[in-house]
């Protein structure tokens, strides 16, 4: 079946105003810091029924200064920064082995809002590291033990097998090391959170670093 990709596009609308009702957000009511915003957004995102609001957009720069970007989980986000982790010799370990700065982006359709986040990145000990893997499931330790992330892969079969014997590691040995495995922590400078509105008067409040601890914000033209 063929599909003109242009029509497809224009068929298609967003925060139709005669249909849609997103929730609203008065800037005058935002905290001093945007960690505790974030949080509530986060919370009403799960109340919302969003499905896996955790996922997010992590873009990194290559040793040439290249922008790439990929969907990878939240594992935190607290004083120290927001967490994500991979094996450092991954494509984004790498990058960010080459060029320590990253900008992550959430969205959640259903309450019409993203969240933007921009700073350095440092790695976690890697005590902590391992503390991280190992409080979630058994198939996330499976798929840290199989690694080889990002290299080039023969053929599926060959993925089958790796992956069934790091299954079957994980299951025997649930506190199993894996070396590579790092945790990655971005120190925000910068923070924006966009409130959708189906008349396209969109809310952005934008939070900048100033010092130790503290914020200034500004709203934005959409």
């Amino acid at each position: 079946m063929n599909t003109d990709l242009d029509e497809l596009l224009r068929s298609l609308r967003v925060w139709d105003p005669e249909v849609t009702e997103l929730p609203g957000f008065d800037p005058a009511s935002a905290p001093p810091e945007p960690l505790p915003l974030f949080e509530r957004w986060f919370a009403q995102a799960v109340a919302a029924g969003e499905r896996e609001p955790h996922t997010m957009s992590l873009a990194t720069s290559d040793e040439e200064g290249h922008p790439d970007v990929r969907i990878v989980m939240l594992h935190g986000a607290d004083a120290s920064g927001w967490s994500f982790a991979t094996h450092a010799g991954s494509r984004k370990g790498r990058h960010l082995a080459a060029h320590p700065h990253a900008a992550l982006a959430f969205y959640w359709p259903a309450l019409g809002r993203q969240v933007r986040v921009r700073g350095p990145v440092t790695t976690a000990p890697p005590e902590q590291a391992r503390a991280d893997l190992h409080a979630r499931s058994t198939g996330a330790l499976a798929a840290a033990l199989t690694g080889r992330q990002s290299e080039v892969l023969n053929s599926l079969e060959e993925l089958t097998r790796a992956s069934q014997e790091a299954w079957d590691r994980a299951r025997r040995e649930p506190e199993a090391d894996v070396p590579t495995w790092t945790l990655y922590r971005l120190r925000p400078t910068e923070v924006e959170f966009f409130q959708g509105d189906p008349r396209r008067r969109h809310v952005r409040l934008r939070y900048h670093r100033t010092g130790e601890g503290t914020w200034s914000h500004e709203l934005l033209w959409p």
